[in-house]
């Protein structure tokens, strides 16, 4: 009967190894047809399938983390480990990088801040990682590239999308983000609970699971496309079977379940409360992983599938499961209403149903087996018994497990708190902590502890050093006020925060201050058969606006002076001194500007922003000049020059001021003090600038590209990947909006500088996907220099 349409799922192996919980499980690429499974014992393994019978071996177990271990992925083959790498990432804040044949880590990568539970590995290299400190990182080999900011709770969930550059992450805030090369640009809204699982479908279409008890299935574009019922309980994982579009879960409900064509084909329980993981191997067994630390292999094949003895083991160990009602696994049971065992003589109506029957006083739990056409015993059904909790940490508070969240009441009339406890905790520090956040008086400190005491009946863990802490959590060195879930997060960083992108904002187009190509007459390169020679890139020194005409940005000033305030105005002297500061900075004169000269500047600088702009070029021309770079950009200074530039690039202000913040900018890099504060405040200035890419002026993104490619020319020199990936990550954005062909070559320009000589950051474009958002330019007719430098840069990726 099994041979036919998609037979039924039996047992094939029950594997014992670990010596807690099976958190994660991934298949494995070497050797082939096996696995490797993580767990709170601390542990990874490998698994081999055995050649001879159904089972698989243990080829070794890794070791590297200092707590529990809850998610693993394979990173692909590479010329340097071309049987790839394994990645684990814990509760010790850790990922471990692991090759198939040592035990020990290769490497160990360190940056985030709480639990790793999520790991996803893409093309070139990279992998994404996401943590209960609500950020998702981007790694490259042993670094970490971009960070992704802008869940407000633990990221449970992360992959990587076929298509380059793009990234999806789960989050204890109920949503789904997509980000593109570093930024999101859409988030998904629709389970009404954390958000635990997500798998990739196709290029367009991917599948999330949650606590809500649902599965949802998506349309990148933003749509859900359908949403699936089965589950009595939070969902813990999801995977796709090879090749189509049927997917398994497992969850909190004691089930694994099968879903074909959109149904739940198949429910198959399992003897322990928590299945947490499972994944498909590539000839369509099932594997999964759960609280028992029991791994169990599923198969359809007849070959595969367990001996008679084997399977009635397993039965065994089933039916002597004891059931929490208090789980809501079987629905509400009133005992005195059930029927008793010829109950069962009535076969079941579709796979997986459950009947409970009452025989001598004790309650049993039978689900329906359409394959076998038989009831199977799935347990006995026991009464509630306190707050005990056999399953590790299940219980949510602010997004994140524990083993218990008790509600206390401190007196009748005011609110209850609560309070999160691991059996791993010290009683007396949590009581301690928990007084302390909720600001209550430290008398209950005995009066909470004994609470605690009496209701985890004195479980506690052989005491490992105080550092360890439990499930998923690290709730151990619960801070006071540490994971409250708004207040800690950090400010938008500049990968992210897109959401505040308001395109097309910019208002009325001013008249374009005169943009002359610094590169000039480089149009004139005529490609004739000879080979072009790349003369474009790495660039070596900073491109600047110098481009004056202090007659005419004097004349301004002084009109614009005659209808300022009081306060503002400057008197005839001011003006005669800014006149010759400009005569100092623009000509080739050996005078060097003055103090009061500077001060006069700086008083004018910080005129209303309507007005403001004459005196805005003047500091534009001035700052390449040495000792007004020095002044601007010291030690004492710089803070309140880089605040008052930047406040000029806000999307709603004026162009003009937008265009000569941004070339000033520019200008800063001509000195070595320029360029040291624009390097320590690039996070800041990356941020603000790239605002402007909303603007519908070509000269304000032709100073925008080349504010990149001033950073890129500084970047080439000092090999700092991080910077490297927030400049990459804004050419890559600012290429999708500007048409102006300028601005594109300077952006080709950077693009070629910042991935000259390094490798790194080659991968790092190709998987930000840039090699096809710029290969359009290659055919570029006019001007040529975009052609030739679009096509060098293409023969680097």
């Amino acid at each position: 009967a099994m041979a036919g349409e998609g037979g039924a799922y039996r047992l094939r192996c029950s594997l014992a190894g670990h010596g807690q919980d099976v958190r994660g499980l991934t298949r494995g690429l070497f050797p082939q047809g096996g696995f490797v499974s993580v767990s709170r014992d601390r542990t990874a393994r490998l698994w081999a399938p055995d050649g001879l019978n159904r089972r698989f071996t243990e080829m070794h177990c890794m070791s590297g983390h200092s707590n529990f271990v809850s998610c693993v992925c394979i990173i692909p083959p590479s010329d340097l480990y071309p049987r790839g790498l394994i990645a684990t990432g814990g509760n010790d804040h850790n990922i471990c990088i692991f090759t198939v044949d040592n035990p020990a880590p290769l490497y160990v990568l360190k940056g985030h801040k709480n639990t790793v539970c999520s790991l996803s590995s893409g093309k070139f290299g990279t992998l994404l990682s996401g943590s209960w400190d609500t950020t998702a990182k981007v790694w490259l080999s042993d670094r970490c590239m971009m960070t992704l900011q802008g869940h407000t709770a633990a990221i449970w969930a992360v992959k990587i999308l076929p298509e380059q550059g793009l990234m999806l992450t789960g989050s204890a805030d109920k949503t789904i983000k997509l980000w593109k090369a570093g930024r999101c640009e859409r988030t998904f809204t629709g389970h009404e609970d954390c958000v635990r699982g997500l798998a990739i479908l196709s290029e367009m279409e991917f599948l999330s699971c949650a606590n809500d008890a649902s599965v949802r299935r998506w349309q990148i574009s933003g749509e859900c496309l359908q949403v699936y019922y089965g589950h009595t309980n939070y969902i813990y994982s999801i995977s796709v079977f090879p090749q189509c579009k049927d997917f398994v879960t497992t969850g909190e409900d004691r089930s694994l379940r099968i879903w074909k064509q959109g149904e739940c084909a198949q429910t198959i329980r399992l003897p322990a409360q928590s299945v947490w993981c499972c994944c498909v191997l590539d000839n369509g067994d099932i594997v999964v992983g759960a609280s028992d630390g029991i791994i169990r292999v599923f198969t359809e094949s007849l070959e595969r599938t367990a001996s008679a003895e084997e399977i009635q083991a397993f039965e065994n160990e089933l039916s002597q499961a004891s059931i929490d009602p208090k789980t809501g696994d079987l629905g509400d049971i009133n005992a005195d209403d059930l029927p008793g065992r010829e109950h069962l003589k009535e076969p079941g109506t579709r796979d997986g149903q459950t009947r409970l029957i009452k025989d001598n006083g004790k309650v049993e739990a039978y689900q329906w087996s359409v394959s076998e056409g038989r009831w199977i015993k799935i347990g006995d059904v026991v009464g509630s018994s306190g707050a005990t909790q056999q399953t590790s940490g299940k219980v949510l508070f602010e997004g994140k497990e524990y083993d218990y969240v008790f509600t206390i009441d401190v007196n009748e009339s005011g609110p209850s708190y609560k309070l999160p406890y691991n059996i791993t905790d010290d009683p007396w520090l949590t009581a301690y902590n928990f007084l302390q956040k909720n600001d209550l008086n430290p008398m209950f400190l005995d009066q909470v502890a004994k609470f605690i005491m009496d209701n985890t009946k004195g479980q506690t863990l052989l005491s490992t050093s105080a550092q360890f802490s439990d499930p998923f959590t690290g709730a151990g060195r619960y801070v006071p006020g540490s994971s409250s879930g708004s207040s800690s997060i950090p400010a938008a960083d500049p990968f992210t925060g897109a959401g505040r992108y308001v395109p097309g904002s910019a208002s009325n187009a001013v008249a374009p201050v005169g943009g002359v190509d610094p590169y000039t007459g480089m149009g004139a390169y005529q490609s004739a058969a000879a080979e072009v020679e790349n003369i474009y890139f790495p660039k070596k020194d900073a491109v600047t606006f110098d481009q004056a005409n202090p007659t005419q940005i004097l004349g301004k000033l002084k009109e614009l002076n005659g209808s300022a305030t009081e306060e503002h105005k400057l008197t005839e002297d001011d003006l005669i001194i800014l006149e010759k500061l400009l005569s100092v900075t623009c000509n080739t004169s050996s005078e060097t500007p003055t103090a009061q000269q500077l001060q006069t500047l700086w008083r004018a600088v910080n005129w209303p922003e309507d007005i403001v702009f004459p005196a805005l070029d003047i500091l534009r021309l001035s700052v390449r000049h040495p000792t007004v770079n020095e002044n601007f950009c010291s030690e004492k200074d710089h803070v309140q020059f880089i605040v008052l530039l930047l406040k000029f690039l806000n999307p709603k202000g004026k162009q003009a001021n937008q265009l000569l913040a941004l070339r000033a900018l520019c200008n800063c890099f001509v000195s070595q003090a320029g360029q040291k504060v624009m390097m320590e405040q690039r996070d800041e200035i990356m941020t603000q600038a790239i605002e402007m890419k909303s603007s519908n002026n070509k000269n304000i993104h032709i100073a925008l590209a080349t504010l990149t490619l001033n950073y890129a020319v500084c970047l080439h020199k000092v090999n700092n990947i991080e910077g490297k990936a927030q400049c990459l990550s804004v050419i890559s954005t600012v290429m999708e909006v500007v048409q102006d062909l300028e601005a594109i070559f300077r952006l080709l320009v950077a693009l070629g500088t910042l991935i000259s000589d390094d490798t790194n950051a080659v991968q790092l474009a190709k998987s930000l996907g840039v090699d096809s958002q710029i290969k359009k330019y290659a055919s570029v007719s006019e001007p040529a220099k975009v052609k030739e430098c679009c096509r060098f840069v293409l023969n680097l990726l």
